[in-house]
């Protein structure tokens, strides 16, 4: 599984998992799979990225590039295109 930022953003605000799960209001299972790269909603990644105090636009440096066709397949990837926006 792909690692991704998520443990490195929260380190360095010094938050625990526990109160990033409190700030996202997700569980702090959800977060330490997160921060084990499984997979997650894209709402899932919404949540973490406010809850560290990012902006939804920084979503790459947390999470690395997200390719929708991978998990979704390309014909409905198009129906998510203004997600993020």
């Amino acid at each position: 599984m792909a690692r991704n930022q998520v443990q490195t953003f929260r380190e360095n605000l010094m938050m625990s998992k526990a109160e990033l799960a409190r700030k996202a209001g997700l569980s702090t299972l959800t977060i330490d799979r997160v921060e084990a790269g499984r997979p997650c909603r894209l709402d899932t990644k919404r949540k973490i990225l406010l809850a560290l105090g990012l902006k939804v636009s920084d979503k790459d440096q947390v999470f690395g590039q997200v390719d929708l066709s991978d998990t979704l397949g390309s014909s409905d990837a198009s129906a998510f295109s203004g997600f993020w926006q």
